[in-house]
């Protein structure tokens, strides 16, 4: 370097210059070449593990928590409130995210903390399982949540450690492959083994505990995703919380992309949590297989949510999302006020385009703008907010609509979804002008 040809710069951490022998940067360079090449021999079975990884994940999520409302109202006979205040410990567990995320980002192993989670959560579904009465039910499931929301955002950040953000959906894809998958249970049950019901008793709790456990074994395989900050780093209440992170919200366009989001997960809510109640009331006997041809539809379009982003870009993705919403609850409207079936499909297969496009997007926005060192965290801010909080009053403002416009076992359908379409077209005008984000950073 310089007059010292013998010598090359290196700049190492703190921006210290050093200055080592040429042979030696010759050894690290070929080292280097070599080690690309073997990683990019190792990326298919990466690639495998972290597609496994989704698949169980979102299998043993949906085998229980799809039918559950329908166990709840059909079968043990609980109150609208009641129900309403179980189905909320989706939100409750979300709320640990940012906690979880700001302890993987500084202590742990995020594939270690995954498996623990996942073990606890098949006990506590286990316990679930052998309640019938309100309170000590309740506790199981918020106790089975706040260990299971947690692993949503831990996927996520395991998953974009070791591929490009922009390629994550193709990952998640599978994770609507084991969901779709988890329909299985209700076909076995009900078609092979003979049972006269399944989606409204307590067996998908148990078949979720046992998913959970299969997953636990193979989380242990999963690459190493290490901490991101050094451990000697000083941690304070908003780390711990996650809400370091809140830095993000100085951007305007983020600040307003996570304010629609969080409103858009209100009457997304409807449907995502009452939907088997809504089925069991349209007298659908296999709900979660009905439930899941979302799902199948959400495969296809994960498989196409990176071109999408890439060629229209963050903001026409979440828009065609968000028109996904609409058409949802205004096909729901139209099925209940005409009594024809087939558009209440309409609304179920969008829900591939709603959710990945919108939901799966905004993740990929967030990990874009989001700094290295707070990935983990922004990711469970995101879950905080959106699916802890936004979900909760989504749970509790639908559970109130829904006992507000039901008289005895029946409820009013058209005018719950006629309010959810107009919410939703409203957030759609509002993401159309106030939403202006930069392109992309891609790692072509």
């Amino acid at each position: 370097y310089g007059k010292d040809c013998n010598k090359v710069k290196q700049t190492g951490r703190g921006g210290i210059d050093t200055f080592v022998p040429c042979e030696t940067q010759v050894i690290k360079t070929f080292y280097s070449n070599n080690m690309n090449t073997l990683t990019t021999k190792q990326g298919i079975g990466t690639k495998v593990q972290l597609c496994t990884m989704m698949f169980m994940q979102y299998m043993l999520s949906a085998v229980w928590w799809v039918p559950l409302a329908a166990y709840l109202s059909h079968t043990l006979k609980l109150e609208v409130y009641q129900v309403s205040l179980v189905l909320s410990a989706m939100a409750i567990g979300a709320m640990a995210s940012s906690f979880i995320g700001a302890i993987a980002d500084r202590y742990f192993a995020a594939e270690k903390i995954l498996a623990v989670l996942n073990i606890l959560t098949g006990a506590f579904l286990l316990l679930a399982a052998q309640q019938t009465s309100f309170v000590p039910l309740m506790a199981c499931v918020v106790l089975a949540m706040l260990c299971h929301m947690p692993t949503q955002s831990l996927t996520s950040t395991i998953a974009m450690s070791h591929t490009p953000s922009e390629q994550f959906p193709r990952i998640r894809m599978f994770g609507s492959v084991g969901w779709e998958a988890s329909g299985i249970f209700s076909v076995i049950a009900l078609h092979v083994m003979h049972l006269s019901a399944f989606d409204d008793t307590n067996l998908p709790m148990y078949c979720g505990a046992a998913v959970c456990f299969m997953a636990a074994l193979l989380n242990l395989r999963l690459p190493h995703t290490p901490p991101s900050v050094d451990k000697s780093a000083g941690i304070s209440v908003m780390d711990i919380t996650g809400f370091s992170a809140f830095s993000l919200m100085k951007d305007k366009n983020y600040r307003v992309f996570m304010i629609l989001t969080f409103l858009a997960i209100i009457p997304f809510n409807l449907y995502h949590v009452y939907g088997s109640m809504i089925l069991a009331d349209e007298h659908v006997q296999n709900i979660t297989v009905t439930l899941n041809l979302g799902q199948l539809a959400e495969m296809f379009f994960l498989v196409i949510t990176t071109s999408i982003l890439i060629k229209s870009g963050i903001k026409n993705t979440l828009i065609f999302g968000m028109i996904a919403l609409v058409v949802r609850y205004a096909s729901f409207y139209i099925g209940a006020e005409t009594g024809l079936q087939w558009f209440y499909y309409i609304g179920i297969i969008v829900h591939g385009l709603i959710f990945g496009l919108f939901f799966v997007g905004g993740q990929v926005y967030t990990d874009n703008v989001a700094p290295k060192e707070m990935k983990a965290q922004a990711q469970g801010l995101l879950f905080f907010l959106v699916w802890g909080i936004g979900f909760l009053i989504g749970t509790l403002w639908n559970g109130w609509l829904i006992g507000l416009f039901r008289d005895g076992d029946k409820c009013d359908w058209p005018v719950v979804f006629a309010i959810s379409t107009l919410f939703s077209f409203v957030l759609l005008i509002l993401f159309v002008f106030l939403f202006k984000p930069v392109a992309l950073k891609t790692n072509k």
